[in-house]
């Protein structure tokens, strides 16, 4: 089971990469901040099943540890204005960040897998990754909405 789990964090990851280097090329709107937690939020599901049930300590660990990641992917995406529209500026240590959480992130799993059950590190992980989702996607929101404000002024946003 870890084994399967590890395989589908790594293609994840793959995907994550190629999605964010196309990413580059075409301009962010708020939808494309704002939606993928929304939509991994669902995930949350999982909590109804007592297997995937955390203690307070380990929802407290989960949540500190990637709001700790989230601080990369932050230092990571910026923005610029192109064309008169706003798009993500390609950083080369997004990579390099997002490869080195997933082996940070599979290493603790192979670990932590002799000593917690297969379903509370399941939803470890998960409350892992959407604590550093969230600030990272909000730190984006912000910093899409001061850039919108300081060159297209402070009213609606067009693309949303």
């Amino acid at each position: 089971m870890i084994y399967i789990s590890s395989a589908v964090a790594l293609i994840m990851a793959i995907t994550v990469l190629i999605v964010r280097l196309k990413a580059t090329k075409k301009p962010v709107s708020l939808k494309k901040i704002v939606l993928p937690p929304i939509f991994m939020s669902t995930g949350a599901l999982m909590f109804l099943f007592p297997m995937f049930r955390l203690t307070g300590l380990e929802v407290l660990e989960a949540v500190l540890v990637g709001m700790l990641f989230s601080i990369f992917l932050i230092k990571t995406s910026n923005f610029e204005v192109r064309n008169n529209e706003i798009y993500m500026k390609r950083s080369k240590a997004f990579a390099y960040i997002l490869i080195g959480l997933l082996i940070v992130r599979l290493v603790a799993k192979w670990l932590l897998s002799t000593s917690i059950d297969v379903g509370q590190l399941g939803g470890m992980f998960f409350l892992l990754a959407y604590a550093m989702i969230v600030p990272w996607r909000i730190s984006m929101y912000l910093q899409y909405r001061k850039i919108h404000n300081e060159h297209f002024g402070n009213g609606k946003i067009a693309k949303v």
